[in-house]
This record gives structure tokens, sequence and C-alpha cells, in this order.
């Protein structure tokens, strides 16, 4: 994985985290992927696991609820890039309504693994809240 694949595949989550459209998430997986929404959580395992838990689906612990539209947004870059496993930073933010104004900000770090096909087989993210 180079890291401009591993900024495009970032860009994508964001579209996909926007959209929660099924077929978006589930593009961004492989099919056994482990993904851990907290490092210590017991991953969720398997796309469709993934894409129910972001639909706010299926009850999975650690999951996030579903964002009311037009109130996330978020931006990440590669920060480092070894073969297979990429980490990125970068910041979300959460608005009180569409085109409200910014109520949280989080900066978040991933560790990702990616297949052969460049979708992400293994992700575990690390947040903190931004103080107000």
């Amino acid at each position: 994985m180079t890291r401009a694949g591993v900024d495009s595949w970032l860009a994508a989550y964001v579209a996909a985290w926007k959209s929660y459209d099924p077929g978006e998430i589930a593009a961004l997986f492989s099919a056994d992927v482990a993904y851990r929404y907290h490092p210590f959580d017991e991953p969720i395992a398997g796309r469709d696991a993934v894409v129910e838990a972001w639909l706010g689906e299926g009850g999975h612990e650690g999951a996030s609820s579903r964002d009311p539209e037009g109130t996330y947004d978020a931006e990440y870059r590669a920060v480092a890039v070894d073969g297979d496993v990429a980490v990125a930073t970068g910041r979300s933010w959460y608005l009180d309504a569409p085109g409200g104004e910014t109520n949280q900000v989080f900066h978040n770090a991933f560790v990702m693994r990616f297949d052969e096909e460049g979708r992400c087989s293994e992700f575990t993210e690390w947040f903190a809240e931004e103080p107000g």
C-alpha cells in the first residue's frame, strides 16, 4: 500500500461515513475484516457486521450511533506506511445541526492493515476529544 493509496482510502472512508450507504461502507473492507472502535474492544468480525455496526444496527459493543445527516466531517492523512500496514491521524468534528456550530472535535489515530485489493482487513481507532 502507498501513502497516496491510504489517503484515497481515507477519503472514501469519510465519504462512506457521511453517506451511510451500505455499498460504500462494504467496499472499504475485506470480507474477513477485524474492526475496532477502541483498541481494547473485541473486534467486530466481518464486512457485513461492520456495515451493520456503522448503520447503528445489531447492538455491537463499542459502536457509535448513527450521526444525523450533515453533522459530521473529518480529515485524515496517512503518517506512516510499511507494506500492508498504515497509520493515519486526523480530526473529526460534529455540528449541532447541518450548517450549525461545531460542538465536538476529536483527534483520531487509525492503525490499519490492507489486503492485496486495497481493502482494509484490520482497523483500530484511538481518539481523544478536544477540550471545549
